[in-house]
């Protein structure tokens, strides 16, 4: 079966239902809709053009054929009509339900016989930092003092504490937010260790981090 892909797209509060039915033209078909929010300042986002701090998260699955159709085509002729600015990334996936992969390469089926056009591998990479929630704002901080130029938050909560607890005598929170921070992939190792010395396990933050390699990467707007 052919190669899946995890596509994150961080958009716009609000252009996240556009953003759906354009994958699903372009047999994109499986969604998990989140509601983030950007960490920048409102003055930041004032001088960039980059509208509210509220975004729509999406989590898509396609079939590898299918996402690089699809980011060939947000870099090239959908470019500017996607309805405002955000951020689309791949990153690879090693493995999915066998009937969420069946759907998603049935609809890339659509895509054989069309002309593959080759794009350049990503050179970034995506950190992933879960925290206390109201601890972000510290995180980025320090992200951002190590070369980081913004992230989104999404909340959640954490589950399986009391094994985590048990193995490092702490007591942890259970309402969680997490950074998803998108850089250049020669700052990934020096953001990290900082997030981690500063805001890991022991602290106030209580933070776990992983990060995943950007195979792709289109900025919209």
């Amino acid at each position: 079966m052919e190669a899946m892909k995890l596509i994150l797209s961080i958009v716009e509060r609000g252009q996240g239902t556009a953003m759906l039915r354009l994958y699903h033209k372009r047999q994109v078909p499986i969604h998990i809709q989140c509601a983030g929010k950007g960490t920048a300042t409102s003055e930041i986002m004032d001088i960039l053009g980059l509208g509210s701090s509220e975004k729509d998260v999406l989590i898509s699955f396609a079939a590898a054929s299918a996402a690089k159709k699809l980011f060939h085509d947000l870099d090239n002729e959908l470019r500017g009509h996607t309805g405002g600015a955000g951020i689309v990334v791949s990153v690879p996936v090693s493995g999915l339900n066998s009937l969420v992969a069946s759907l998603a390469a049935y609809h890339a089926e659509a895509l054989k016989g069309k002309k593959e056009e080759n794009m350049e591998r990503s050179e970034n990479s995506l950190i992933l930092v879960v925290c206390a929630r109201g601890c972000t704002d510290d995180v980025m901080a320090t992200a951002k003092a190590h070369g980081a130029r913004g992230g989104t938050v999404i909340k959640g909560r954490l589950s399986g504490r009391k094994e985590l607890e048990q193995a490092y005598e702490v007591e942890l929170k259970a309402e969680r937010e997490i950074v998803a921070i998108v850089v250049p992939t020669e700052l990934r190792a020096p953001i990290m260790e900082a997030v981690n010395a500063e805001h890991g396990l022991r602290s106030e933050a209580q933070a776990v981090l992983c990060s995943l390699p950007i195979e792709q990467i289109v900025r919209l707007g």
